[in-house]
């Protein structure tokens, strides 16, 4: 995997040994002498990620990273300090401005490199949530509020370790209002997640007890876990294990002995971007489901139920046909005029709710358009499609709808015209047709009743 990295660093001898290993690697470098110039390059050259030393004159590295993350253009890339401090406190202050991650000068290049490579595929996966997030508001599919990193993250996390002291750490996460299940057997980890809510696994790949690196791999194999990150616990010596970690898929790890205070913050940073990506695949779900359904009524839509239509009669028979119910509701225009429109929408979305509470889950239903229904039959003959017709009619008729405040009960009954397959050369369009025409009869001999295709 090939990136954008931007090296930042007042130093020119440091810029170039690290531009010359990244470029050995077939990454493309851009550098930076200030933060200035850094902020500027951001802007302009958008990177895939930005290695930026901490000290520096004028702007420090900590002050560029608040400026990255405060501005929404540029929160999403990742930012890896690099820097001579190695103390906690140093790394915490890092990871409060923004950072993603520290690498301690000299730079270890096998961290650096699997480091570089983990962050930049989480950068692409939120680079194409964000860019789904942004069509959607340019499409004005739905309102919602801008979608931001909680400043205050909790979650469900699996902490999986075999040191005696797991129960400290599982304490003071649940202090800090997560949910912790403490675990040290591998099957039990494994099977864990699967059946109980999970934002977060913890993973001492050091243990005794078995292969920590067996896990994360069988968890990133697993496509329920994919999107839950990985905090990986490591000895301080152990890079090579530490970087195998990461090409498996880590998204995070933490040298032992644990540090409490970079600890919380490591996990509360993996949560905040777990909560993000799950709010911005929720809107890109109710996006999809907003493409085939009605927003009005929680029906699928025309277009949706077409599609369905010609799917179900390629796959039919003459033994198995297909019937098909399209319904009006009867001088719905009178209820808009006396009551309203939003007492209309209140009689359409109760009309949807007794049409779907009397057919059954097999059934398909769908608003047409404007007073219009559709109810696709699957395996339903014409006779037994209009007594489903008729039960359907009376279901609307025998109980008036409730609207309005204070409640007014109006009546409301329905016109059903009824079509079925026949085992030819039928298609949505031609099925569509004949109940349409059923329907009309039903409107011109009165209303409020069902008319099969042959009537």
């Amino acid at each position: 995997m090939t990136a954008r990295v931007l090296v930042v660093d007042d130093i020119p001898v440091n810029v170039r040994l690290l531009e010359a290993k990244l470029s050995a690697e077939y990454f493309h470098v851009l550098t930076a002498g200030s933060g200035n110039e850094a902020l500027e390059k951001i802007r302009n050259e958008q990177p895939d990620i930005v290695l930026l030393d901490v000290m520096m004159p004028g702007m420090d590295g900590f002050e560029v990273c608040r400026r990255i993350k405060r501005e929404p253009a540029t929160a999403h890339i990742p930012v890896v300090m690099v820097t001579a401090l190695d103390q906690p406190a140093d790394r915490i202050a890092g990871l409060h401005s923004g950072a993603d991650d520290f690498l301690t000068k000299p730079v270890d290049d096998v961290s650096m490199f699997a480091r570089v490579r983990s962050l930049v595929r989480m950068k692409s996966m939120f680079e194409e949530l964000r860019m789904r997030e942004e069509a959607r508001r340019n499409l004005g599919l739905f309102d919602t509020e801008d979608i931001g990193f909680d400043s205050n993250p909790t979650g469900a996390i699996v902490f999986v370790d075999d040191r005696a002291d797991l129960d400290v750490w599982i304490n003071l996460l649940r202090g800090q209002g997560h949910q912790v299940a403490g675990i040290s057997r591998f099957e039990t980890a494994l099977e864990y997640p699967s059946k109980n809510p999970c934002d977060l696994v913890v993973v001492n790949i050091s243990m005794q007890a078995f292969d920590g690196l067996r896990l994360c791999s069988e968890l990133r194999a697993n496509s329920a876990f994919r999107n839950t990150p990985v905090v990986v616990l490591v000895g301080d010596r152990e890079h090579r294990k530490l970087a195998h970690a990461l090409d498996l898929g880590a998204n995070d790890y933490l040298r032992l002995p644990l540090d409490a205070s970079e600890f919380i913050v490591r996990v509360k940073t993996q949560l905040r971007k777990k909560l993000y990506a799950d709010r911005l695949r929720l809107n890109l779900k109710l996006d999809m489901e907003m493409a085939v359904k009605d927003q009005l009524t929680g029906l699928f839509n025309r277009r949706y139920m077409a599609q369905y239509l010609d799917t179900l009669l390629r796959n039919a028979s003459s033994i198995r046909p297909i019937s098909l119910l399209i319904m009006d509701i009867d001088y719905f225009k009178q209820v808009n005029d006396t009551y309203g429109h939003a007492s209309g929408d209140d009689v359409l979305r109760q009309f949807s709710n007794r049409l779907t509470s009397n057919i059954r889950n097999v059934d398909l239903a769908c608003r047409y358009g404007g007073e219009e229904f559709v109810v696709v039959l699957s395996d339903t003959d014409p006779a037994l499609a209009c007594t489903i017709g008729e039960r359907l009619r009376r279901a609307v008729e025998q109980k008036n709808f409730p609207i309005g405040d204070p409640v007014i009960e109006v009546p409301v009954t329905v016109s059903i015209g009824v079509a079925s397959s026949t085992g030819g050369d039928d298609n949505s369009a031609k099925l569509l047709r004949h109940a349409d025409e059923a329907l009309y009869r039903a409107k011109r001999e009165g209303r409020n009743r069902v008319i099969g295709q042959a009537a």
